[in-house]
């Protein structure tokens, strides 16, 4: 069975990661201050029941309005979806976790498996695969984001944090997908150089529970 979820404007935010820059296009030409449009692939990975694949990425970039030299801000699109084969059903509980709770092998999933997709946001620190292996555990930050707005992201130098976008429940088998356009992203306080990669989860619940992550290609957002 196919479900579809349009992104709501908003979410939570944890932390971790940064990266490599790739080739940028602006937008406009001889403008100082142009926007700069960031094309990104696509990508997929296979793990245990379940598929994940991420479709038309891109970025758009641009200087903060506040105009102090330590901020701008990322406007990010794209599809994350999960073709999953076996889950239990599961039960839906609060979002804080269902810790030690039968299956959920104390996982951030609240009792049900679920698909969720965001963005990893660092400030002078590069996120490349064997630091997010790694888990970069003490650079790891909480903040929160608000509905209906821009998720707002303070960054020192070094620091790195997760954006969650959005996420959904999966319930049963089938296919689930979480779509985002222009998802904006004001990053505050860096600044020097700051990067960001996607990265989209699955964690199916149950005797044999896993962890499935894509992560995308990083890229340089000023």
């Amino acid at each position: 069975m196919s479900e579809n979820r349009t992104l709501r404007s908003g979410a939570r935010i944890a932390g971790v990661g940064a990266a490599a820059a790739v080739a940028l296009g602006l937008l406009s030409t001889g403008a100082a201050n142009a926007d700069t449009f960031v094309p990104l692939p696509d990508g997929q990975k296979a793990g245990p029941d379940v598929t994940l694949t991420r479709t038309g990425e891109h970025a758009l970039i641009s200087p903060s309005l506040a105009a102090n030299g330590a901020g701008r801000v990322v406007w990010v699109s794209g599809n994350a979806i999960a073709d999953v084969a076996v889950t239990p059903e599961g039960t839906v509980g609060p979002n804080n976790g269902a810790s030690g709770a039968p299956g959920t092998n104390n996982s951030s999933t609240h009792g049900a498996s679920q698909l969720s997709t965001g963005y990893i946001v660092g400030c002078q620190v590069s996120i490349a695969s064997d630091a997010i292996s790694a888990g970069v555990s003490g650079s790891i930050n909480l903040s929160g984001g608000s509905l209906g707005g821009s998720i707002g992201v303070n960054l020192g130098p070094g620091e790195v944090k997760f954006v969650q976008i959005d996420y959904k429940d999966i319930l049963k088998p089938g296919v689930y997908s979480v779509e985002y356009q222009d998802a904006e992203i004001e990053i505050q306080g860096c600044a020097g150089y700051a990067q960001a990669r996607a990265y989209t989860v699955v964690e199916i619940i149950g005797d044999h529970y896993s962890k499935t992550t894509l992560y995308g290609q990083p890229f340089s957002i000023g």
